[in-house]
């Protein structure tokens, strides 16, 4: 059977506490659900672009745009309903991952459910539970941050991720260090810096940092290379890695040590798996990073931090972390032992709400199989 319709809803939803990166001070997130139905089975897909072309040069408005006119009516008429083709045949458009990767996450939901198996299984996972991490952006004052970090320490998070920027990097990693000298820390700077900071990027060395990620641009996969051989602390890529080619590119450029899969800025389960599968065969670890997801984004991405290569802490937090009330039935938690159980049930293996995803809902759309 084919694809009966697609639905496109964007969304907006408060943070209980602001979240500032070193490019912004965010208070809400505006995103976009997918909603795929076949034979009375929905799934369900979350786009991560936000509203700015802050952090990508994707937003919800080219998401929904080339949704819209290119990737939904091309799927329907095809009437493709497995990802693998749905990935297959996408590779047509150039760029816009983030608007691809949430119809590809609906699709595999959908295919989850019709198996009556979870994500995990059907991607090879072979967890229980992952590691839970958390990230804290840039406060007002270290006294709010030392506390921040408290709280989340006291809920059982394995690792303290903290963003950093000029003026808040070393001075901030030494007042951690005299309060929390045997934590998990590493530090995110969100391409804040340039080569000329290499110098200055090299007394992080001095703070015990599992990693230094993403100090410089996207697009600077041979300054990393040069930073890297000048620091001992493990340089991990984010917004550089696009696809399995730049993942190759940097590793044999020596621009990272550590790789950060982002299902969103890569365009989906597929190329995630073909780069989680080739940095395991060259013994580079990865873990899943975060986009302040939802509860339906976040559970894809806890099925996908359920493969064997996922080796350090994720951003995968408990949904209480963002939000006051989650979309989903039951919101993730953190376990006792730090971690975020893998939900059993087909598919995402957790229920949507849809009163709740109403409530939040700017304006929706139907595309309709004819």
């Amino acid at each position: 059977m084919s694809i009966e319709r697609i639905e496109l809803s964007l969304l907006k939803m408060p943070y209980v506490h602001y979240f500032e990166t070193s490019f912004s001070r965010e208070y809400d997130r505006t995103f976009i659900i997918v909603k795929v139905f076949e034979e009375g089975v929905v799934g369900y897909g979350e786009v991560v672009a936000t509203a700015s072309p802050l952090y990508s040069c994707e937003t919800t408005t080219t998401a929904w745009h080339v949704l819209k006119d290119f990737f939904i009516p091309l799927t329907l008429k095809m009437a493709i309903s497995d990802p693998v083709d749905y990935h297959r045949e996408m590779g047509m458009y150039r760029g816009h991952p983030m608007a691809r990767a949430g119809l590809e996450l609906a699709l595999w939901d959908l295919k989850a459910k019709k198996k009556g198996q979870p994500l995990y299984k059907i991607y090879g996972g072979i967890k229980e539970g992952i590691t839970a991490g958390v990230s804290v952006g840039i406060q007002d004052t270290v006294p709010e941050l030392l506390n921040r970090i408290h709280a989340f320490l006291e809920e059982g998070y394995q690792r303290i991720k903290i963003k950093i920027k000029p003026g808040w990097d070393g001075n901030i990693c030494r007042e951690i260090r005299k309060e929390f000298p045997d934590i998990l820390l590493q530090v995110d700077a969100n391409g804040a810096y340039g080569i000329e900071d290499a110098e200055h990027l090299k007394e992080l060395d001095g703070y015990g940092l599992l990693m230094l990620e993403q100090p410089f641009p996207p697009y600077d996969l041979w300054d990393h290379s040069r930073l890297q051989k000048l620091i001992k602390t493990p340089v991990c890529l984010d917004e550089s890695i696009l696809s399995l080619i730049t993942v190759r590119q940097a590793l044999e450029m020596g621009s990272c040590r550590i790789v950060n899969i982002k299902v969103g800025r890569i365009g989906g389960i597929v190329e995630a798996r073909k780069i989680h599968d080739f940095c395991q065969d060259k013994k580079i670890p990865v873990w899943c990073g975060g986009m302040l997801e939802s509860g339906i984004g976040r559970a894809h991405n806890v099925h996908l931090a359920s493969l064997p290569n996922f080796l350090f802490p994720n951003d995968i937090s408990a949904s209480k972390r963002y939000y006051k009330q989650d979309l989903i039935d039951p919101a993730f938690d953190i376990e006792p032992d730090g971690t975020i159980k893998i939900p059993r049930d087909p598919g995402i293996g957790v229920k949507p709400v849809e009163t709740r995803i109403q409530e939040a809902t700017l304006k929706r759309e139907i595309f309709r199989n004819h």
